[in-house]
């Protein structure tokens, strides 16, 4: 989480090298407690590089089949560990596979997604 500079007032937001690299541990870890995660990555500003003070990091996991429905899949994976706020869409590989990549949320993740986890590798 985000602190205060020792000598100032002025709020220290972990940068884009740290957050990769929190996030990249977590779906490590995550991965070999839950064999249904194939795929993580992150979107939005850490991965355009334009984050600042407040920003969270937009999370995407892809995971095997599951009957759980869109809306409550992410209140099973706890991202709270992570340095910044986390707000995860959890895709089945189905799912993921077939969105609709003329959609304007497809083309920006198609510009933005960065993954740092796959499995198998």
């Amino acid at each position: 989480m985000p602190v205060r500079s020792l000598t100032s007032s002025v709020l220290v937001w972990p940068d884009r090298a740290k957050v990769e690299s929190a996030l990249r541990g977590w779906a490590e870890e995550a991965g070999r407690a839950r064999p249904e995660l194939r795929r993580v990555g992150y979107f939005g500003s850490y991965a355009r590089g334009d984050w600042g003070v407040g920003s969270d990091l937009d999370v995407v996991l892809v995971v095997a089949p599951t009957p759980v429905p869109f809306a409550r899949r992410a209140a099973a994976w706890d991202l709270t560990g992570l340095p910044v706020p986390a707000d995860a869409l959890v895709y089945t590989e189905e799912e993921w596979r077939r969105r609709d990549p003329e959609s304007r949320f497809a083309r920006a993740l198609a510009r933005e997604l960065v993954w740092v986890y796959e499995w198998p590798p």
